[in-house]
């Protein structure tokens, strides 16, 4: 199951109660030490790593105060913690990023503690990352014609941007040996796949079989029903809004003052799942055709780059059926 699937629940009203800014730490989990005064007995360098939990369970007195003391018990810190409770629903939803010494408290005895507390609270999920000592999300491309969202994804994840591993890059449309694309990836050693697709034929088997190493998908606009993983999409245009076909021409049509760019899970309906992020630029009656796919273009590349980020640090989390909440 994929991350976002592993926490999915029906959720009703919103009403959080938000205990830290989604910006409130850095993106960058690299570990380092911390040193204790030479002349004290106890001198010893520890290497502190961050560590990310969610936890979902039926709400009760008491459980932010056990999840903070499980922490602090084994000398973490909390750097920034996010607790929402719906307001028609008495379950608790929480998410803490903190730093720990892995010496003093091992990864294996970390699972135990909070499965301790999973029990004790009848939890329905507790996933727990720690992205310096905990293997790479693997990622698989699926790109579609056009290339500027392959082209940035691979900048960011060779530049570290993206915390993630990229296995591969399959293409119902071809490239040339030429192509920043193909020239990119044969620089890196990324495979690349060219699989000619019809009405009758999305060699759906041969896709599965590329991807059955990897986590997540991104880029595929249409559900593979036995991926059994999350798919993560993007459109240039905000959905619900301009689905489909031409989205800068209906939105241009429209007579909008803003447009933008949707990143989404991939349900079977089309453009119907869940949104993870979107984000918007204005337009004016001095903008034409042109400059409206110009500026979705720049929106869909900053606004997928954040939805997997987001997904890879566990901040989306399943709100109702076809909503999501992002810490």
């Amino acid at each position: 199951m994929g991350i976002f699937q592993r926490l999915c629940c029906s959720w009703k009203l919103l009403q959080g109660v938000r205990l830290s800014s989604r910006n409130s730490y850095s993106h960058n989990y690299s570990s380092f030490s911390k040193s204790v005064d030479p002349s004290n007995p106890s001198y010893s360098t520890s290497f502190l790593t961050h560590g990310i939990h969610v936890f979902e369970c039926p709400d009760a007195v008491g459980i932010v105060a056990k999840l903070s003391d499980c922490i602090a018990s084994r000398g973490g810190n909390i750097l920034a913690a996010d607790v929402f409770v719906p307001q028609n629903k008495p379950v608790l939803y929480s998410r803490n990023v903190f730093v720990f010494d892995p010496v003093t408290w091992p990864r294996m005895q970390m699972e135990e503690d909070f499965l301790r507390i999973s029990k004790t609270f009848n939890a329905v999920r507790s996933v727990i990352r720690v992205p310096a000592l905990d293997p790479k999300y693997k990622m698989a491309i699926l790109a579609s014609n056009r290339d500027h969202c392959v082209i940035d994804l691979l900048h960011g994840w060779q530049d570290g941007r993206l915390p993630l591993d990229i296995t591969c890059v399959i293409s119902t449309h071809y490239r040339g040996p030429e192509s920043e694309v193909i020239r990119f990836l044969e620089m890196h050693g990324v495979p690349y796949y060219y699989l000619r697709t019809t009405a009758e034929n999305k060699r759906e088997e041969e896709i599965l079989e590329l991807v059955q190493n990897t986590d997540f998908l991104i880029l595929s606009s249409f559900f593979l029903r036995s991926y059994g993983k999350d798919i993560i999409n993007i459109h240039h245009g905000l959905l619900p809004s301009f689905g489909g076909s031409n989205p800068s021409k209906q939105a241009l049509d429209a007579g909008v003052k803003l447009i933008g760019a949707t990143s989404h899970f991939v349900t079977e309906g089309l453009e119907a799942g869940p949104i993870i992020e979107q984000m918007v630029e204005t337009v004016t009656h001095r903008d034409n055709l042109q400059s409206f796919v110009q500026k979705s273009e720049n929106l869909e590349k900053q606004c997928l780059s954040s939805a997997i980020r987001s997904y890879c640090e566990l901040r989306v989390l399943p709100y109702e059926e076809k909503k999501t909440l992002v810490f």
